[in-house]
């Protein structure tokens, strides 16, 4: 456990003095404040446009994290060499790879943290200059709690990309996984797609090749509430729970996969 520790809290230290994290994270906490602004021009669906950019904004800023600073996990150790030293002491490359993970992981629960906090502040605000009689006509409060729920299932998705990160920057170049990964991230809010292709009329193969696709691919789709939590839909629990399950297999999967390639990898 010390050296998953270690490893962990050293990702954790490299990807905080990253400009790529700053710059992001300043954008995204623009965007949540610039929200305030752009919910003024609609009336009566104000709050609903925080809200939904808010949290369109913490997923999408959080991915840019996950996918920018997820490629360099291995790839600049092996750049810069210093993989050698590392291995060369007593950390094996499973427990290399977890710490690498386990020290993103804590980055983006830093940019989630900070977001939920700008998010709920703008909301806070709003509420604040909003007369009684409109807040009335809300579905939702502003401070709504279920908007944790959304955010925190961003952050399970968010896992998952940087598992599907992780895998790639074992063995391919920056560039390479990063739009392996992104690509990866578009397709999978597109999986119940390819589960039912049948239905436009395809037939045979393409319905298999679909149908194998889409059980391979991340389906991303189950971790999006923020309708539900933006109308003040409720979100089943056992929705919730099902999610979190889903994404830390498919992150441990990931995780295993990655692990066997890098197994394999001669660094000599």
């Amino acid at each position: 456990m010390g050296l998953l520790r270690a490893v962990a809290l050293n990702t954790f230290r490299e990807a905080v003095r990253d400009r790529v994290f700053y710059n992001l994270l300043l954008f995204a906490v623009l965007l949540v404040g610039t929200s305030l602004i752009i919910g003024q021009l609609a009336a009566g669906q104000d709050v609903k446009i925080i809200k939904d950019l808010g949290l369109a904004a913490s997923l999408l800023f959080g991915v840019g994290i996950a996918v920018f600073l997820g490629i360099q996990l291995v790839a600049r150790e092996v750049e810069r060499r210093s993989v050698h030293a590392t291995l060369a002491k007593p950390v094996s490359r499973p427990v290399f790879l977890l710490g690498k993970y386990v020290g993103l992981l804590l980055t983006l629960g830093v940019n989630i943290t900070v977001m939920a906090v700008a998010l709920f502040a703008v909301l806070a605000v709003y509420q604040s200059v909003t007369p009684a009689g409109v807040q009335a006509t809300w579905t939702a409060p502003a401070l709504d709690p279920r908007l944790l729920i959304a955010l925190g299932l961003i952050y399970v998705e968010l896992a998952v990309v940087t598992g599907v990160a992780l895998l790639f920057s074992t063995y391919s170049s920056a560039l390479l996984s990063a739009t392996f990964t992104t690509a990866i991230w578009v397709a999978g809010h597109f999986v119940g797609d390819l589960r039912t292709v049948e239905q436009i009329g395809a037939s045979g193969t393409t319905v298999w090749v679909a149908r194998l696709v889409s059980w391979v691919l991340p389906n991303l789709a189950l971790f999006d509430v923020k309708a539900e939590v933006v109308h003040g839909l409720p979100v089943p629990a056992g929705q919730v729970v099902a999610a979190v399950g889903y994404g830390a297999a498919y992150g441990a999967a990931m995780w295993l996969i990655a692990v066997a390639i890098f197994q394999r990898r001669d660094f000599k």
